[in-house]
């Protein structure tokens, strides 16, 4: 039981050394990604991480996606 915990604490640790800007999208993906591992057979580091890589790819999809809206004139009211 303590080695999940400090795995989870030594990651939290890392993902608060990060700055904001690439964090986005990151840690919420990465504690879905980290539950659903390990329900998944115990592989919480590994669902972490791609569930950080996931979020990440999805935050830049829709920031993506806001700015040609706005470029388009379709973001204006």
């Amino acid at each position: 039981m303590k080695s999940p915990l400090l795995t989870v604490a030594a990651a939290l640790l890392l993902l608060g050394a990060t700055s904001a800007a690439n964090a986005k999208g990151c840690i919420k993906g990465a504690v879905v990604g980290g539950v659903a591992g390990h329900y998944a057979g115990h592989h919480g580091v590994l669902g972490a991480a791609a569930g950080c890589l996931y979020g990440r790819h999805h935050a830049k999809e829709q920031e993506r996606q806001r700015q040609q809206s706005q470029v388009n004139g379709q973001g204006r009211l």
